[in-house]
């Protein structure tokens, strides 16, 4: 009897060998990762939800901000994206630093949009006419070049308050003030870690070649993406709820949507229309990655017009975009703030 039981089990086992090999190698393949990120379109989301200024006034149409999907890619996806016209294969180094975890990644996003908000509700209640008070409580690390002498020294959520001893409250000032140094200078900053306030020296460095860019400079201590910790007192109050949309690309669109709530006025004339791009305090509208993607989801959402960022080759890779899909959307080309407020006057 016990002879019977062990040829069947032996003659199961030989018999789902293949099946059970069958399994393991898909397993393999649809979960080993890939040193390669995906990119996709994202959604088109109204941003009257999101953004609420007390008292704010209501319009007939909506403006939206455009996403992008970004996930770590396995072979499936990999080979899916290869043959996709709007997904993107993009190098994990393109992507993160070349030792940041997922977590830093995350949280430097986090953080770029918190600064895009700031930028966007200064922006737009100054140009409104409204009253904002602007303090500055220094800059924050939110990356590290491998290599560099900040990686032996700083960590990713350091605060810098000063440069050899003089107070920097602001990522203008930190850059302005670190860049006429040179390879070889000494630099001490006065950092905040967590609640205790300690000082770090470092020597400035020549940048890997593969960090220098044809205009930028070339030497530093290695810190990326430099973010301002600011706080901000307006009259109305602004809540901004943007869950876990990251990045800075919304800037342009958060500045039309709190101005929108602010005025009287219509801007949207009753119209659908989305848009990305940074907003810096000078106004200016910054390019941004994904545009493509990001005309596929505006499109989708049935947007009729889309303010694209001149600068890099954002506008014309949005044109592209439009034609190729037989999207009737409208690109509109915009530098400044001032660009998409005349166009919005003319509707």
């Amino acid at each position: 009897m016990t002879t019977e039981k062990t040829t069947k089990r032996k003659n199961f086992f030989s018999q789902n060998k293949f099946i059970i090999l069958f399994l393991l190698v898909f397993a393999f393949i649809a979960f080993y990762p890939l040193p390669y990120y995906i990119t996709s379109p994202g959604d088109a989301r109204v941003l009257d939800p999101i953004i609420n200024v007390e008292g704010g006034d209501e319009d007939t149409g909506v403006f939206m901000l455009t996403t992008v999907s970004v996930g770590t890619a396995n072979i499936p996806q990999y080979i899916w994206a290869k043959l996709s016209d709007y997904r993107e294969v993009i190098p994990a180094d393109q992507i993160r630093g070349e030792d940041e975890t997922d977590e830093e990644y995350n949280q430097r996003q986090l953080q770029m949009m918190e600064d895009s908000q700031h930028a966007a509700t200064i922006v737009a209640f100054q140009e409104a006419g409204k009253k904002v008070d602007i303090e500055y409580h220094g800059v924050y690390v939110t990356g590290i070049m491998s290599g560099m002498p900040a990686e032996k020294k700083l960590k990713v959520g350091d605060k810098i308050i000063a440069v050899d001893r003089n107070p920097v409250m602001e990522t203008k000032k930190l850059l302005d003030t670190l860049a006429p140094k040179k390879a070889g200078d000494s630099v001490d900053l006065t950092i905040l870690r967590g609640d205790k306030k300690m000082n770090v020296n470092l020597n400035i460095e020549e940048f890997p070649k593969k960090y220098i860019q044809d205009q930028g400079p070339k030497a530093g201590l290695g810190i990326t993406s430099p973010v301002a910790d600011v706080s901000i007192v307006t009259d109305p109050k602004v809540k901004i709820d943007t869950s876990q949309i990251g990045g800075p690309s919304a800037g342009l669109m958060f500045t039309l949507e709190i101005m929108d709530q602010l005025t009287p006025e219509d801007l949207t004339h009753g119209k659908k229309i989305a848009g990305t791009g940074t907003m810096d305090l000078q106004k200016n509208v910054g390019p941004i990655g994904g545009i493509q993607q990001k005309i596929v989801a505006a499109d989708e959402a049935g947007a009729e017009i889309f303010f694209a960022p001149v600068d890099g080759e954002n506008y014309s890779d949005a044109v592209k975009a439009q034609k190729d899909i037989g999207s009737k959307m409208k690109i509109v080309p915009v530098k400044t703030l001032n660009d998409a407020l005349d166009y919005l006057k003319k509707l």
